[in-house]
């Protein structure tokens, strides 16, 4: 049990800022668990978006100033400086006035924000209606920000402005649209004029999205740029605010060709294993999805799948491989709302009153799930993954300030460990089967295809000639995915967008794993230096005790 530590300055420091964030972010709030917040929605205006940054820069004057008490405080110290950084320069480059993608801008978290809100009181549901009917001035706020990104020279891509534009379109059909269902199904027993709150927010929050469309076909459409390569300036801080560090984006491009190699050949060699010696990966594939054993029908069996391997999963490891607290025992799965095909994890509330979830969004048709393929999927967002990750930092209360727990995260550190999960369970036993451990490099290979397409595409970089040749470009990278992803071309075509219009953040999974595996590397050959055989079980937790950081950080925390 870890004592309780006194809190410092610096502690006092991080969680003034939080408070000051969750009040100008409050979607944000609401993702990190902070009750309080739910029913505001946030200024997504130049204004609105100048004032984070104002508060940005006084947090990181204020750093300078404050005394340093212990090691938790120089750790403090070094992410905020590094993520309020990032942050700052990022919104001086413009970066903050030109968020549109097709997964992670405004146009999706001003609705995703709605599934992880409560709904079991009458309070909750007057939450929903008050953020709900705030949707027009939010909208209002984003197009305003568009367009003053736009007049300096920082317009989102055209693919992604159709994209979105497509996303926004189906929020605003009438009678199908999110938020008309989401109302419809409140609670009939709720009082009549919170009822008609929820049907007024519900047609204004509709309204909104077709006011978003509509900009998005017209004006948006023409001020769009035409390319879709962010280029190498852009790339770079990109790269260092999803790592938290710092790398050589031309070396990781080749270690990039060298991994995704590697990994095939890994899956050639299980492949015969699976379908005999002369089998092809490809016939490995079919057998494998042929195989009845292996075959889930409905999204209630895949549900209950989900639940019964994450139930499984956390019983096997805690006391043995890991020290599991007790309110991360509990880790629901369930299939989401949505429909996009997405696998995801949200974090439990500050309080563990909203436990960890894991959610599937099984697009529409879609009946039958091959367990081969998706058993590392479990561990990916459940234990040792993002569920172990994100509760352990949220449990430690103790040792950690607010913002450490709850307000940091970085996509290297977050999604680099997932995948390093994945690889640890295969070590350790649990993808011994040959289907399982299949499936588990066939992830591996779509996160290696990722660094490969990501920065080849924005960087422009030579492309092979096996792929086309000459420069990279979205068309060769559509074709270099298809032979590399076993999914639908749906998907396919959603995670080319997903990259040209996210440009470093799908490479920080297979870069992250790459960074987290040297940190374990680098302890092993220490704990060697002295005579010692490194225990494993005690690294894993000392390093998830310091929460979410940049991946320098932890590397300098670590040794």
């Amino acid at each position: 049990m870890t004592s309780e530590r006194t809190p410092t300055a610096v502690d006092a420091l991080a969680d003034r800022y939080l408070v000051a964030t969750a009040e100008l972010a409050p979607l944000a709030a609401t993702a990190m668990g902070l009750s309080g917040y739910d029913h505001l929605i946030g200024d997504y205006s130049p204004a609105g978006l100048a004032a984070q940054t104002d508060l940005d820069r006084a947090t990181l004057r204020e750093l300078d100033t404050v005394e340093v008490a212990d090691d938790v405080d120089r750790v403090t110290v070094a992410a905020m400086r590094e993520r309020l950084g990032l942050q700052v320069e990022l919104a001086e480059a413009g970066e903050h006035l030109a968020s549109l993608n097709n997964i992670s801008s405004p146009v999706q978290d001003l609705r995703d924000v709605f599934d992880i809100m409560p709904t079991a009181t009458e309070q909750d549901w007057a939450n929903i209606a008050s953020r709900m009917a705030g949707l027009p001035g939010a909208v209002d706020g984003y197009v305003e920000s568009l367009r003053a990104g736009a007049a300096q020279g920082n317009a989102a891509a055209r693919r992604q402005v159709a994209e979105a534009a497509a996303q926004a379109r189906e929020l605003a059909e009438p009678t199908t649209s999110f938020f008309r269902t989401f109302v419809d199904g409140a609670p009939a027993d709720l009082p009549a004029g919170l009822r008609a709150n929820l049907d007024a927010a519900a047609v204004g929050a509709i309204g909104a999205y077709a006011t978003l469309a509509d900009f998005l076909v017209g004006d948006m459409a023409e001020l769009a740029r035409p390319e879709d390569a962010a280029g190498r300036e852009r790339y770079a801080l990109w790269s260092r605010y999803f790592l938290g560090a710092t790398v050589d984006l031309d070396a990781t491009y080749a270690w990039g060709l060298e991994e995704l190699a590697r990994v095939v050949a890994e899956q050639q060699a299980i492949a015969h294993e699976v379908a005999g010696p002369d089998a092809s990966i490809e016939d490995a594939v079919a057998a494998l999805d042929a195989d009845p054993a292996r075959k889930l029908h409905g999204t209630a069996a895949l549900q209950a799948w989900m639940q019964e391997t994450s139930d499984a999963a956390i019983a096997a490891l805690d006391g043995t491989h890991f020290t599991v607290a007790e309110p991360l025992r509990t880790l629901e799965c369930k299939i989401a709302p949505t429909q996009t095909g997405g696998i995801y994890y949200t974090g439990p509330s500050d309080d563990f009153t909203r436990p960890g979830r894991m959610w599937w969004s099984v697009p529409p048709g879609v009946e039958e799930f091959n367990t081969w393929r998706e058993l590392t999927t479990v561990y990916h967002e459940g234990i040792p993954g993002h569920h172990l990750q994100v509760g352990q930092a949220v449990f430690q209360r103790a040792t950690l300030n607010s913002w450490r727990r709850l307000g940091c995260w970085v996509s290297g550190h977050g999604e680099g460990w997932a995948l390093y999960a994945e690889r640890l369970m295969a070590d350790l036993g649990f993808l011994d089967d040959p289907g399982d451990r299949l499936g588990m490099l066939d992830a591996q290979r779509l996160r290696a295809a990722r660094v490969v397409v990501d920065l080849g595409m924005h960087l422009q970089l030579p492309c092979p000639p096996e792929w086309g040749g000459g420069t990279w470009d979205a068309d060769k990278g559509w074709e270099f995915l298809r032979a590399n992803v076993n999914m639908p071309e749906e998907f396919v075509r959603f995670e080319l967008n997903r990259y040209l219009g996210w440009p470093g953040q799908a490479p920080s999974y297979k870069v992250g794993q790459r960074l987290w595996e040297q940190a374990r590397d680098a302890a092993r050959a220490a704990a060697a230096a002295r005579g010692e055989e490194l225990d494993l079980r005690a690294f894993h937790e000392r390093a998830l005790n310091l929460g979410s950081v940049g991946l320098d950080v932890l590397r300098e925390a670590l040794t």
